[in-house]
């Protein structure tokens, strides 16, 4: 089922570049730093690089980006080499770079403060090659221009004379991207708190409360992500309670997790609902239920904790594909 966001999309979202550098503390090796040694020849072998300074000094950095590009993927969509993020999401995501900012330039103050120190213990760290290390050895100021952390927001106008540009490619695919990234971050899901599991914690629900979170603040891009949205919105409501998530919660959350893994079915299960199929006999195809056998828990009044669910087996219950396997 084709996937197609229309142009007016634009109006809904920033564009946003994060532009992070990182210094990588490496130099590429030379035929002088072996003296003597006999090498092949550049056609038959190249040389690789050398690093002048621990790596575990500089991980700080790479974690921080990675932080500043986890939460943009929560919340935004690829687009343009960055993210289209949803306009009333703006300040959210401005607040979370410039927390993570915060801290880059704490770290990297910290890093400058002791790189003669670094590069000192480094060179001791590997006796024998001192001489390879030293002779790379490069200024702070030229290591402080190297870490940086910085981003840029700008709007994307719907401008005619930008018809040729790639844009409306661009634009026109972002309800694709989006449903392929859900499917990704589903398949994440599965296969470190679903797969192979009789029971998981609430935490599990993690990774769908983002899923859904996500596609709420994207509704724009494609008609049928707000169907998405109350369809993983009611399996959410069919699982609330505490204690651990087991049989027929258990299965209506892998069924739905199964769903989200293939953005072709998903596209195919928002249009079912735009059509008129409710929600809610939907997920109970998905575990082969009426509504009334996947009742929410209920806390006791005596100790507070929930009614476990019968275990699937005892059910009789079967998973109905619904096509997706």
């Amino acid at each position: 089922m084709k996937v197609y966001t229309d142009m007016t999309a634009l109006d809904n979202i920033v564009a946003l570049n994060l532009d992070v550098h990182i210094w990588s503390a490496r130099k590429k090796l030379t035929p002088t730093d072996f003296g003597s040694a006999d090498l092949p020849p550049e056609q038959l072998a190249s040389l690789g690089s050398k690093r002048i300074c621990d790596p575990k000094d500089l991980r700080v950095f790479g974690t921080l980006k990675s932080r500043a590009v986890s939460m943009l993927d929560r919340i935004g969509v690829r687009f343009l080499g960055g993210w289209a993020i949803p306009i009333d999401r703006v300040d959210e995501v401005k607040d979370g770079l410039d927390a993570i900012k915060t801290e880059f330039v704490k770290a990297k103050d910290e890093f400058i403060v002791r790189y003669d120190e670094i590069i000192h213990e480094w060179i001791t760290n590997n006796p024998g090659w001192e001489s390879l290390i030293s002779g790379s050895v490069v200024s702070v100021d030229y290591v402080r221009h190297r870490l940086d952390f910085n981003w840029q927001m700008f709007a994307v106008a719907q401008t005619a004379q930008f018809q040729g540009s790639g844009l409306v490619e661009e634009v026109a695919s972002l309800g694709d991207t989006l449903f392929d990234e859900i499917a990704k971050t589903a398949k994440e899901a599965w296969q470190k708190s679903y797969a192979g599991k009789t029971e998981v914690s609430r935490k599990a629900l993690s990774p769908i409360r983002t899923i859904h979170s996500k596609l709420a603040g994207l509704v724009f891009v494609e008609p049928r992500v707000a169907p998405i949205v109350e369809l993983v919105e009611t399996a959410l409501a069919r699982v609330k309670g505490r204690g651990p998530i087991l049989g027929i919660q258990l299965l209506l959350v892998q069924g739905l997790l199964s769903l989200l893994q293939s953005p072709d079915v998903l596209v195919e299960h928002g249009q079912k609902i735009i059509e008129g199929q409710s929600a809610g006999s939907m997920l109970d195809g998905l575990v082969g239920t009426s509504t009334d056998a996947c009742p929410d828990f209920i806390e006791s009044e005596s100790n507070g904790e929930d009614e476990e669910m019968p275990p699937i087996e005892a059910q009789g219950q079967q998973l109905d594909s619904l096509g997706l396997w």
